[in-house]
């Protein structure tokens, strides 16, 4: 089985990312179940605007979609920028809108039998916000959304330290994390043995 994280951060490689080291906990949990994690940091990518699987040359989203095609799990991570998603995750979401119209051999949208969360950091509140905001569209697209298929560290409402120099609130976050992974796991093994059908 494959995973995917998809890192929303605004800071590009190498710069260290609070994001995808709260997103790495929840990696290394679905490492335990024999999951092949990769990790894609989209702003490093040249991701054009619109709703479409390929929007022509230097467009660098055709090869983030075709590691969506190969995955089950799919795990996107986001900061919290004025309590909503970064417009980094808007740009992911906006290109995975074109997966409304793909369909697979049997007729069912692509993302169909596919599970999906997300990871959320922060030093401020919102992360709820962003978390629902982002569940939202990943179940529009056809993604299942398993029962607490999210974790998220913040320090409560005004500005504060990062997730990378803070310790408080590591123990909780972390252990969501765990539980996030075992039940996106769980979840995508049940689809896998039983698929949802096609409609009509």
């Amino acid at each position: 089985m494959k995973a995917l994280v998809v890192n929303c951060t605004l800071k590009a490689s190498p710069e260290p990312s609070n994001t995808e080291a709260l997103a790495s906990v929840v990696a290394e949990r679905l490492s335990e179940h024999d999951v092949k994690v990769d990790f894609v940091r989209a702003v490093d990518l040249r991701l054009a605007p619109g709703v479409v699987t390929d929007a022509g040359e230097g467009d660098e989203w055709p090869r983030v979609h075709a590691k969506l095609l190969e995955s089950e799990i799919l795990i996107i991570a986001s900061p919290t920028w004025l309590g909503r998603p970064s417009s980094v995750a808007q740009r992911v979401l906006e290109r995975m809108d074109a997966m409304l119209s793909e369909t697979d051999d049997e007729g069912r949208p692509v993302a169909y039998n596919r599970v999906a969360g997300v990871v959320v950091t922060g030093n401020e509140d919102g992360a709820h916000h962003v978390i629902s905001e982002i569940s939202g569209a990943l179940g529009d697209i056809g993604y299942t959304i398993p029962g607490q298929a999210w974790t998220y560290w913040h320090l409560g409402p005004g500005p504060g330290p990062d997730y990378l120099d803070e310790q408080r609130g590591r123990e909780w976050a972390h252990d969501t994390g765990r539980a996030m992974a075992d039940n996106l796991f769980g979840v995508a093994r049940a689809l896998t043995a039983h698929p949802l059908p096609a409609s009509g």
